[in-house]
């Protein structure tokens, strides 16, 4: 008979995917929530699968980045290989370090992936597109249950599909707009993580899963973030939310959550998220403005 104990939120580590078209800023976001999670530039391990266009983000002072751990994986993308880079990467962070696989889709549509694997199992005698499948799905399962088994916090970026869609401009103008669809990878592999942020093109993220306390959010992702997700995991405690619309109070990338809190305590004398103290100013300007036209 199994036995059911009443549940606790238990420390955990992050498990996070980041999704988006070419130039959406995946690499450099997901620089910014690994040393936001660590704390230290040299608990965080990217591995390169772009060319090593990753080496461009180290120690960049107009970027506020630092030197990182990398190691560049080439052909052939093979899970076994992928693996590999992920167990070491694993040891050389730490239980406290973040891993960074940039990018996972690499190991799903390009030479030695999954797909590759699988067209090789379909040319053997007796098996074919279909059938190859079964045994197919058995490396991505094994690759997707390493990354999220080691000890470590994780992050992996995925390349969206691209189409374009007609949108108006500032002056009025329809034209054409980048957009990103599905991730390049396993249908469905984005909700084996317990966030998925989607990116676009003018670097704002949103949450199209998460199990921690992103509600409605959407901005653009900085250290600050990784900061208070680290605190979620590790402390197992809600995050401050806004007393007048229940969200969780985020930084604005200018101020801490910790000096948004303080302001509107003192100013309003309550905690308020920056977008209910927006609110506030705005309504006191228009009163005044209207005081002065009477």
């Amino acid at each position: 008979m199994v036995e059911f104990s009443t549940v606790t939120r238990a420390k955990s580590k992050a498990r996070i995917a980041v999704t988006g078209p070419s130039g959406a800023g995946k690499s450099l976001s997901s620089l910014y929530l690994g040393y936001g999670i660590a704390g230290d530039w040299g608990k965080v391990a990217l591995i390169d699968t772009e060319h090593e266009r990753g080496r461009f983000y180290a120690d960049r002072k107009d970027l506020k980045t630092g030197s990182f751990l990398y190691a560049p994986l080439t052909p052939p993308y093979s899970p076994a290989r992928y693996i590999e880079y992920v167990q070491s990467a694993a040891e050389a962070v730490g239980e406290d370090g973040v891993i960074i696989v940039d990018s996972f889709s690499h190991a799903w549509d390009n030479e030695g992936g999954v797909l590759d694997i699988k067209s090789q199992i379909a040319q053997r005698q007796g098996k074919n597109d279909y059938t190859a499948w079964d045994e197919a799905g058995k490396y991505q399962n094994k690759l997707v249950n390493a990354l999220l088994s080691v000890p470590c916090h994780t992050i992996v970026t995925m390349r969206t599909k691209m189409a374009y869609a007609m949108e108006l401009n500032d002056k009025g103008k329809n034209v054409p707009v980048k957009i990103g669809l599905a991730p390049v990878q396993r249908d469905n592999t984005e909700y084996e993580f317990d966030i998925c942020f989607q990116i676009n093109r003018e670097h704002i993220a949103q949450p199209s899963k998460d199990t921690t306390f992103l509600d409605g959010w959407a901005g653009v992702i900085t250290p600050e973030l990784g900061r208070q997700l680290k605190e979620f995991l590790d402390q197992g405690e809600d995050p401050a939310r806004c007393s007048e619309c229940g969200k969780t109070i985020m930084s604005d990338g200018r101020r801490t959550v910790q000096q948004i809190i303080d302001g509107s305590v003192k100013n309003y004398g309550k905690q308020l998220c920056m977008k209910c103290v927006l609110k506030r100013v705005k309504a006191a300007k228009s009163n005044e403005a209207e005081s002065v036209s009477e």
